[in-house]
């Protein structure tokens, strides 16, 4: 599993890490919104790098499974400065897979450390997912109510935004112009995917301005893309990239 630390990521607050020395350069896994690093691509990323002595990160945001802090407090910008940290904290360069937020993450990360991000996997990658994800009657409750409540398909309890992380992540946009990571670039998504439009991957691609940047899209795939033939994908995606790095 990796040995468990805590990293202090500002005054209060830290998060939980799951570190596996290896080889380089690191896999770190970036969760999706309200996910955490037990989840089953993190643990198969995690299960490759220790079959080939490779290194090896996963953590939790602040606010969500092991780590310390209240998730009604979080942004998308305190969560992409724990990923900061965790790159800062990291020896060498770094190889980032993002699940859906993840996905919007790793890219705020790559622009923020160019010089240490060697390549970028996206899994159904969400960026801009506070403006195009919502109805604009959605978005007139997030400003009149603080929060809006969805229903989760993953589980009991119902999905909140407050309207905190919903202005964050509106701050943070990025399709509205080139996206300047120059990277690979990685792009994964499901065709059947309910959550984050496939065709959002493409529009990406586009968007990147990295000439090496590959869209592959999983017919009939999820969102969580976690069947064994996903899982699969990913990891052979994930050989490729490390071959060629």
């Amino acid at each position: 599993m990796g040995d468990l630390i805590r990293l202090d990521v500002r005054p209060g607050t830290s998060i939980a890490v799951r570190h596996r020395a290896g080889i380089g350069p690191t896999l770190l896994f970036l969760p999706g919104y309200l996910s955490d690093m037990a989840g089953s691509k993190a643990v198969a990323v995690d299960r490759w790098c220790a079959e080939r002595g490779r290194a090896c990160v996963r953590f939790d945001y602040s606010g969500c499974g092991e780590s310390g802090g209240d998730v009604s407090r979080a942004t998308l910008a305190h969560w992409r400065d724990e990923v900061l940290a965790l790159i800062d904290w990291i020896d060498g360069p770094v190889l980032i897979v993002g699940s859906s937020m993840g996905g919007w993450i790793m890219l705020l990360a790559a622009l923020a450390r160019p010089d240490r991000v060697c390549g970028l996997i996206g899994i159904a990658a969400a960026p801009d997912f506070t403006d195009w994800g919502f109805t604009p009657a959605q978005k007139d409750e997030i400003r009149a109510r603080g929060f809006v409540e969805e229903p989760n398909p993953y589980g009991p309890e119902p999905t909140v935004t407050t309207r905190a992380f919903w202005e964050s992540g509106e701050a943070n946009r990025l399709l509205h112009g080139q996206v300047a990571i120059d990277c690979p670039v990685r792009l994964l998504h499901g065709t059947a995917d309910p959550d984050v439009p496939w065709q959002l991957s493409p529009r990406l691609s586009d968007a990147l301005r990295s000439a090496d940047v590959q869209t592959i899209l999983i017919k009939d795939g999820d969102h969580r893309l976690s069947r064994p033939e996903d899982i699969g994908l990913l990891l052979g995606t994930i050989e490729a990239m490390l071959e060629s790095a």
